[in-house]
């Protein structure tokens, strides 16, 4: 549904030539919920405006629906962006219309007739649970209501791709959960794509099945999310779960942490494990087999929809080489490992 090949935006800062995308290159399927991870500066907001074509590329290929929106005139474009439908953190909502009106206002450009819009916006008002605020203002609607309000008005055109930029940024956490419920209602419902782009792993976790994490203007991981959580690749994903779960070394063993093994050294290792590994008292099986001992420093259970991921720091004591035959144990459990460092012998 969405093809995104090799996309790079390149502008001038002055004197200066900014590379904001570099090599974007990802496909999401039909009816999926993707979700793109990135920090404040990683592009996101590039990216999106990107794929809308409010700031076509430098080089590369935006594909929506096998559309090649880069072969398209500006009429064509106009037209491409009906199929695009977009919500906001800051809702855009227009003050002066009421609830029905600003869902109208698409339809209006479109140049649908008034009995159709009516029959279209009270559909969209139910969808979003809105019905009784059909002529209520913006002044008078909470957060949520605000961005529901968006939401429907982003479905007037019966888009097929649905572009969300930080849509639950600045929520409560009962009214981001229940607009993430809506996002997933109108997924299964309408069939509709949905790409979510946030800083929010919460948002990620709830509800995407695939996710991409965008970093100084790259793609440096795709995965599942299960995946992605239990098995991370790189330091920009590694970092985002660490602020996640608040999940780290205490400092008074921090300080003591050295990035190489010697001699009377314990080995910490952050352990990554899906439900299924956990139903096996692998702790334990360590501790028998392999005459060693195990610190439990931190444990975190996380839960995603209708799965979980733990994640565990443990100090091991024994013979280093025990700790690599556990260490070897463990992955064949797919269990992942990651050794944090090493720590002088205490007794």
């Amino acid at each position: 549904m969405i093809s995104l090949n090799g996309i790079e935006k390149v502008i001038k800062k002055g004197n200066r030539v900014v590379h904001t995308l570099k090599g974007i290159t990802l496909n999401i399927e039909q009816g999926e919920i993707f979700g793109i991870l990135g920090h404040a500066g990683a592009g996101k907001s590039a990216l999106i405006r990107t794929i809308n074509f409010l700031d076509p590329p430098s080089r590369g290929s935006v594909v929506i629906d096998s559309c090649d929106l880069s072969t398209l005139s500006a009429t064509g474009i106009r037209e491409a962006r009906r199929q695009i439908g977009m919500i906001f953190e800051h809702f855009n909502l227009f003050n002066t219309r009421t609830v029905f009106e600003n869902i109208a206002f698409p339809l209006e450009l479109s140049g649908i007739s008034k009995n159709k819009i009516a029959t279209q916006v009270r559909a969209l008002l139910s969808l979003t649970s809105l019905s009784d605020k059909a002529e209520a203002y913006p002044y008078q609607l909470n957060s949520e209501q605000k961005q529901r309000v968006a939401i429907a008005r982003a479905l007037a055109n019966q888009p097929k791709v649905l572009l969300c930029e930080e849509a639950t940024h600045g929520l409560d956490q009962k009214a981001k959960q229940s607009i993430l419920e809506l996002l997933r209602e109108i997924n299964s419902q309408l069939k509709l794509t949905i790409l979510l782009i946030t800083h929010e792993i919460e948002v990620i976790k709830s509800i995407c099945n695939r996710l991409a994490v965008l970093h100084k203007g790259e793609i440096v991981e795709q995965n599942t999310v299960i995946e992605w959580y239990s098995k991370p690749k790189t330091d920009a994903s590694k970092a985002f779960i660490r602020a996640e779960t608040q999940l780290d070394i205490p400092a008074s063993l921090g300080n003591r942490l050295l990035t190489e093994p010697c001699e009377n050294t314990n080995t910490i290792l952050r352990l990554s494990f899906s439900k299924s590994a956990a139903e096996e008292p692998f702790i334990a099986l360590v501790i028998q087999q392999f005459k060693l001992s195990v610190n439990i420093i931190q444990a975190h259970l996380e839960n995603f929809q209708i799965h979980s991921v733990g994640i565990m720091i443990v100090e091991m004591v024994g013979e280093r080489t025990e700790v690599h035959q556990a260490i070897t144990f463990l992955e064949h459990k797919d269990i992942h490992i990651e050794v944090i460092g090493y720590v002088a012998r205490t007794a």
